[in-house]
């Protein structure tokens, strides 16, 4: 389990900062239509960043998140995993994601990340000329795997997701994929995270590296899994250093 519901970013406000945003339902290349939500920066920096949430799809959290990357001039676009299963209509904590999660396939995914990545190119997402991924467990592992199925990215960054095979289809993990992959990877782990040992922390490292691939592997002492949540106090210095490195990716490898 990622997230409670509850759950928000560890993240303060930018005091003044103005962001557009709105709720959104893009289309797929195969024709699904899926919920997204979109924060545009008033002061665009060029770079623009698509958001892949954890278990739970698309929900507050990941709204607000949006919020705060665009208040540092990052257009951002968080969207829903579940378009082809469950709609697009908003829904509350009582939703029942597993039944979604195992439905998921790596490809449609990643059609979906492709619609994203194309709004945010658009006029109307901000004609962003840099564009990233960024994911929590779930997306985390693809948002890692973005760096695989897209050319144009210039950077995927994911917070304590899985170095070895989907939970949902059992498809190629980042692992597996990694002498494909053509971004610089930047990887947030959490050092008491039982799901996710020191050993695959390592093993993907190890595996970025053989690949020739620029690559940042980060581990918190002592942090659990989806520490970077407002509610883990005792976890802020390692939440802020996380928020400072993930600014810092997208501006060192903004084009």
């Amino acid at each position: 389990m990622c997230f409670p519901y509850d759950a928000r970013p560890p993240i303060t406000p930018i005091a003044g900062a103005a962001v557009d945003s709105e709720d959104l339902v893009l289309q797929s290349k195969d024709g699904t239509k899926f919920a997204a939500f979109v924060a545009r920066a008033e002061n665009p920096s060029g770079a623009g960043i698509v958001i892949l949430p954890d278990v739970r799809g698309l929900y507050p959290f990941y709204e607000e998140l949006a919020l705060r990357f665009a208040e540092e001039g990052i257009n951002a676009v968080a969207f829903d995993f579940f378009g082809r299963t469950a709609g697009v209509a908003k829904r509350d904590e009582n939703f029942d994601f597993w039944p979604e999660v195992r439905q998921t396939k790596a490809e449609s995914i990643a059609e979906d990340v492709r619609a994203c990545l194309d709004y945010l190119r658009s006029a109307e997402g901000g004609s962003c000329t840099s564009l990233f991924t960024v994911g929590f467990c779930f997306g985390g592992s693809n948002s890692w795997l973005q760096a695989a199925w897209h050319g144009d990215l210039s950077g995927a960054i994911g917070f304590y997701g899985r170095p070895g095979p989907s939970f949902a289809d059992n498809s190629a993990g980042p692992i597996d994929r990694a002498k494909e992959m053509k971004a610089p990877i930047l990887a947030l782990m959490g050092g008491d995270d039982p799901g996710i040992p020191a050993d695959d922390i390592a093993a993907l490292e190890r595996a970025l590296n053989d690949a020739g691939v620029e690559n940042e592997v980060v581990t918190y002492e002592g942090a659990p899994h989806s520490f970077f949540d407002r509610h883990y106090q005792e976890h802020a210095d390692a939440s802020s250093d996380a928020w400072r490195r993930c600014l810092e990716f997208v501006r060192k490898h903004a084009k």
